[in-house]
């Protein structure tokens, strides 16, 4: 039971995260217009922004989200968000099937022994 929890989770949490992450990127603020004002890619991008000096560099956390959310997710991207997915996954299937032990068959009655 333990190995198919852990499989269906796996396969659950790829699945699952390859299909929110476009969803999740558009809640965060990182849109196909640009970054959202007052979002929390706003306030990433100002963040990063302040700390290099003005400019958001191209291969910055800020950049990358803001080209997924733009354009979606390259194929590299979607496999490596479905990696992530299915790890934790797999892991939350192991978790849930850690403890479940299959019940013990009912034992026969023991006679009383007539030996002398």
């Amino acid at each position: 039971m333990k190995k198919v929890l852990t499989a269906v989770g796996v396969t659950a949490g790829a699945a699952s995260a390859v299909l929110l992450a476009p969803a999740a990127l558009t809640a965060a603020g990182f849109t196909t217009a640009g970054i959202a004002a007052g979002s929390a890619a706003a306030g990433m991008m100002s963040s990063v922004a302040i700390a290099n000096g003005g400019g958001v560099a191209a291969s910055s956390l800020v950049a990358v989200l803001q080209s997924a959310g733009a354009a979606g997710l390259s194929a590299g991207m979607t496999a490596a968000v479905g990696s992530v997915g299915g790890v934790v996954g797999g892991v939350a299937g192991w978790f849930l099937g850690r403890g479940k032990k299959p019940p013990k068959p009912p034992s026969l009655p023991r006679f009383v022994s007539t030996k002398n």
